[in-house]
This record gives C-alpha cells, structure tokens and sequence, in this order.
C-alpha cells in the first residue's frame, strides 16, 4: 500500500483480520448485532501511515444503506497519524490521555480525554499522542465512495509534530 491508497483504518484491518461484527455479511444485517469487546479485533498500525506505535482496533463496519465504520486508535507517546483527509469528514472521540492535532498551515491544537474533534471533509490534518502521554480516541468516518474514508499523504515531520 502506498501512502497516497485510499484506505480507512477499519479498512485495512477488515483486510487484514476479517469483518469483527459477526458471521452476518456486512450488507445483510436484518438485525441487531452485539460484538463482544473480547471478539474484537486489534492490528499494529501499518507504517505506511503512521510513525511511532499505534495499534487500531476495528468496532464496526458500514452496511446497507449506514455508510459510517468506527475504530479506536492507541498512540503511544510521540506517535501519530500521516497527513490525511477524509472526502465525507471525520469525528474523534478523545477517551483517554493527551495528544495533539493539526490542520494543514495552522496551529497544533492539544486535545484531551473528553474531547471531541469534528474534521471537516477535504481538511488535510493529522492527529497523534503527545510527547508524554499516550493518546487513545475513536474515529468515526463516512465512505463518499466504496472503501473510501481517508486519502494517506505524507509523513508529518518531527519539526511539524513539535508545531515549529
């Protein structure tokens, strides 16, 4: 995969592991479906979009007509996510520790447990731990296309992380 593959987190996981939510096919659910926290599935995250220590874990897929898929993403201190957009937009969900964020051209925002992070769609950005702290949240997108939540771009410098 290169770092420009149109690929979500849940996607290359969903590649990777297979589908966590059940023996259903994702665009026949007629019914509820509980996934257990132990059936859930976690991946490092691949180098390819991100630097440091990551792992990601897959919580659900799109299906039917619900175009939206969730993962829960663990940096470690110093690690974070490449630049990327997302073509619908994305929401983070901060649940535990501190970290960062940036739009391109802008300031490096701090974030924390508790907060919640709406990526406006085609807003190139990144996202990651602090230098101290690890920093988990879950990321909540939407596919414009099939398979198509977030375009990878390039590696977020250590000058651009330290927001110099």
């Amino acid at each position: 995969m290169t770092r420009n593959a149109k690929w979500t987190m849940l996607g290359i996981m969903m590649a990777t592991l297979g589908f966590a939510a059940g023996a259903q096919a994702a665009d026949t659910l007629t019914e509820q479906v509980v996934t257990r926290a132990a059936d859930l599935k976690t991946i490092e995250g691949p180098a390819a979009t991100f630097t440091g220590k990551v792992t990601v874990t897959g919580l659900y897929g799109t299906y039917g007509d619900m175009k939206s898929s969730g993962g829960s993403a663990t940096f470690q201190p110093g690690a974070r996510s490449f630049w990327h957009y997302h073509p619908v937009g994305q929401v983070l969900i901060v649940t535990d520790g501190v970290g960062y964020t940036q739009e391109w051209g802008k300031p490096r925002v701090e974030i924390r447990a508790g907060d919640i992070v709406r990526c406006p769609a085609g807003v190139k950005h990144w996202h990651g731990a602090s230098e101290n702290s690890a920093m988990t949240h879950i990321s909540i997108c939407e596919e414009k296309d099939p398979g198509v939540v977030v375009v990878w771009q390039e590696a977020v410098t250590d000058e651009q992380y330290a927001g110099r």
